[in-house]
């Protein structure tokens, strides 16, 4: 279990896929946690399984670009748990086009959910973090910052977060704050499933076309996710910072 003198944490996008599986897993290594985003059944529901189990949790709805709703949040966690010293920036959209049909709301959309958004988590959550002299920060990349054709925007904001990333283990580390990005490879979750049903095929077809150009031989799971994202918070990850861990099932550039 992780020591540290705070263990609030904050996951956003929690109300389903990767960030909901981070929230339980967290809460399950001891964390109250803070259930962010848009989806405010999710949250909610996300929230009540927590406590259901035994934990501290509460569910909070935003907008992660926003600023004012960023700030209210935030302060919502510190003053129903703690001070949050644990920050999973996981919130995440899609808008594919090929980039000549790309318009510029889908380009501003993606670009200020993952990267405005981040920002704007980061930003009020690191003066808790700060203050108490320890922090985390894992970021959610993909390996689509690798480059993937349709994704000119969700490619560009991902590969953003990883500049984002190593940018704060620099600024963040004399206080003790490290951060960390996961780049996933193909997880299968309610976002991929949508990809699936916009090229024509069924999620099953589409998870075994991917699975079979994976060495491991199989799409990746939320879990897989939470998994890292649980060791790179505790306190035995403290000489981590400033990487990008890939999580596709082999090897990625």
């Amino acid at each position: 279990m992780t020591e540290s003198p705070s263990r609030v944490a904050i996951v956003t996008g929690a109300g389903r896929g990767i960030g909901s599986a981070v929230a339980k897993k967290l809460a399950a290594d001891g964390f109250a946690v803070g259930l962010l985003d848009l989806d405010e059944a999710g949250v909610k529901q996300g929230a009540e399984d927590i406590k259901a189990a035994g934990g501290k949790a509460v569910g909070a709805t935003l907008d992660v670009s926003d600023a004012e709703q960023v700030e209210a949040a935030v302060a919502k966690v510190a003053e129903e748990l703690g001070a949050p010293t644990v920050l999973i920036n996981n919130a995440g959209i899609t808008r594919d086009a090929m980039l000549f049909k790309m318009t510029d709301l889908e380009w501003d959309s993606v670009i200020n959910v993952h990267l405005r958004g981040s920002f704007l988590m980061t930003r009020a959550v690191q003066k808790h973090m700060t203050a108490e002299k320890w922090g985390r920060i894992v970021n959610l990349s993909s390996t689509s910052a690798l480059g993937n054709r349709g994704q000119v925007n969700y490619s560009a904001a991902k590969a953003g977060l990883q500049g984002f990333t190593k940018t704060l283990a620099i600024e963040l580390g004399k206080f003790g704050v490290t951060a960390n990005a996961i780049a996933p490879g193909f997880i299968a979750t309610d976002m991929t499933a949508a990809t699936a049903e916009r090229v024509g095929m069924s999620f099953e077809d589409f998870k075994a076309a991917a699975a079979s150009q994976i060495p491991v031989q199989r799409v990746g799971t939320p879990d897989d996710i939470a998994n890292l994202a649980s060791f790179l918070v505790s306190e035995g990850a403290g000489f981590i910072s400033g990487q990008v861990i890939y999580v596709a099932g082999g090897p990625k550039d």
